[in-house]
Formats: structure tokens, C-alpha cells, sequence
């Protein structure tokens, strides 16, 4: 299969997952979704699994910008810094916004759950454009994505405030990329080592959604945590795995 008959699949599956959506009716937000199985308190932080959970994503941005910034030692596609930079910042707001989040959970607060969370999807998607794609193209693309990631949670918002809530843009970003992702590291190569690391990403991203879907069957088998507790700690081992990556990965060929 030519390069060229891999992207037009690409595009071929943006394009029909962006009309599809449109297609579906309007989905809003469950109630029931800010009804998780630990409401726990401890030390006088409701929720408090939930909450303390998301330290983790704070842990792993700080030594992200750190090594990033200051050591410099990650080794990184030069021409994405500012994907990088937005990624693992995006990380320490995740901790600050989710644990605001689970600390008073309703429609109110979820924004600010969902719009760190956007920004790194639409991060780590940049970053994997310009090192298996284009770099020119994710140049152009990442302030695009930024926007349309924003602006799905901008859009939501405003709709259920409205009283028709419609997650449909907010899903389409968040799961387009997830789609798309396996499918670029099975068809596109990498000029850097290591790519197991990314499908171990990815495992421990779906890992993730089902503890989330199995949240209180899991509180019921262990007695002290949650499924949506394990949730954020396996979502936070997957961007650890991530910087690993960008730590111990070297170019092909070296």
C-alpha cells in the first residue's frame, strides 16, 4: 500500500466519523454520571480516592515540563516542542481540574475535567502527526486541533446550560484520535525507537475506560477504591509510559 493510499484512508475515516456524528442525535449529559460509586470522605475531602487520584497527572506533568524544560533530556521532535510543552502542561491541569472536579462534581465543574483532558488529546495527536506524518502539517494543524477541542467543551457547556445538551463534537475529538491512532503506528513508520511504548499508551488508555465503566463493580470486589479511582491511576501509567518514551527512545539508525 503507497503512503499516499494510507492517508487517503486517514481522511477517508475523519470524514466519515465528522458526518456520522451529526447524524446521531443529541447526546447529553446523564445526571447520573456525577453519581460515582466512592463518595468517601477522608480528612475533610469528599470523594477523596477520586480526588487524590489525580495527583498522579500532576506528578508525571511537572517531571514532563521539567525534563522538558530544564534537563532538556527528552528526546523530542524540535519543530513540535510547543505540542510537547502543551501536552505535559496539560497533565498538571488535569490534577488540578479533575480533583475540583471530583471535590464538587456537577455539570459546573466537569468543564474543567474535560478541557485539560481535550488539550492533551490534542497534544499527543500533534505530536504523533509530525513524527509519523508531516511536520509542516502538524505545525498548521495543532493551534486548529487546540481550537476545536476548546470549543467542543465551549460547546457542550453552552448547550446544556441551554437545556439541550449535545456531547457529540466532545466525543468526536476525544475518540476521533483514539480511532485513528492505532492506525497510524500500524501503517505509517517512526524515525524513533521504542514503539512498543506507544501501544502500551494506548492499552493502558483503554484500560482505563473500562474501570471507568466498571466503576462501582470494582468498589464492590475490592472494599477501597474504585473503578474510576483506578481509572485516573491508569491513565496517569499511561503518560508515564509516554515520557519514558520521550526519555529512553533514540532515532533509528543511531
Amino acid at each position: 500500500m503507497s503512503r499516499a493510499t494510507k492517508y487517503q484512508i486517514l481522511i477517508a475515516i475523519c470524514v466519515v466519523a465528522t458526518v456520522s456524528a451529526f447524524f446521531v442525535p443529541r447526546i447529553a449529559q446523564d445526571p447520573l454520571y456525577h453519581q460515582f460509586a466512592d463518595q468517601n470522605s477522608l480528612f475533610a475531602i469528599p470523594n477523596a480516592l477520586n480526588v487524590l487520584s489525580n495527583l498522579l497527572f500532576g506528578w508525571i506533568g511537572i517531571e514532563g515540563l521539567y525534563r522538558l524544560i530544564v534537563k532538556k533530556s527528552l528526546q523530542i521532535n524540535p519543530a513540535s516542542y510547543p505540542a510537547y510543552f502543551s501536552f505535559f502542561l496539560a497533565l498538571t491541569l488535569i490534577a488540578a481540574g479533575s480533583g475540583y472536579y471530583h471535590w464538587f462534581p456537577d455539570n459546573q465543574t466537569l468543564i474543567w475535567d474535560r478541557l485539560p483532558m481535550t488539550v492533551a488529546f490534542m497534544s499527543f495527536f500533534t505530536i504523533l502527526i509530525a513524527e509519523r506524518i508531516s511536520e509542516s502539517l502538524a505545525r498548521i494543524l495543532f493551534p486548529l486541533l487546540l481550537m476545536l477541542g476548546i470549543a467542543s467543551i465551549v460547546y457542550w457547556h453552552l448547550s446544556e446550560m441551554g437545556g439541550q445538551g449535545d456531547l457529540r463534537p466532545y466525543a468526536l475529538v476525544q475518540f476521533l484520535p483514539i480511532l485513528l491512532t492505532p492506525l497510524i503506528l500500524l501503517m505509517l513508520g517512526s524515525r524513533y525507537t521504542r514503539n512498543a511504548d506507544l501501544w502500551w499508551f494506548l492499552a493502558f488508555y483503554l484500560l482505563a475506560k473500562i474501570f471507568e465503566a466498571l466503576d462501582a463493580e470494582i468498589l464492590e470486589i475490592l472494599g477501597v477504591m474504585s473503578g474510576h479511582s483506578l481509572k485516573h491511576i491508569a491513565a496517569s501509567i499511561g503518560c508515564l509510559v509516554f515520557l519514558r518514551h520521550l526519555r529512553f527512545r533514540s532515532l533509528t539508525g543511531q
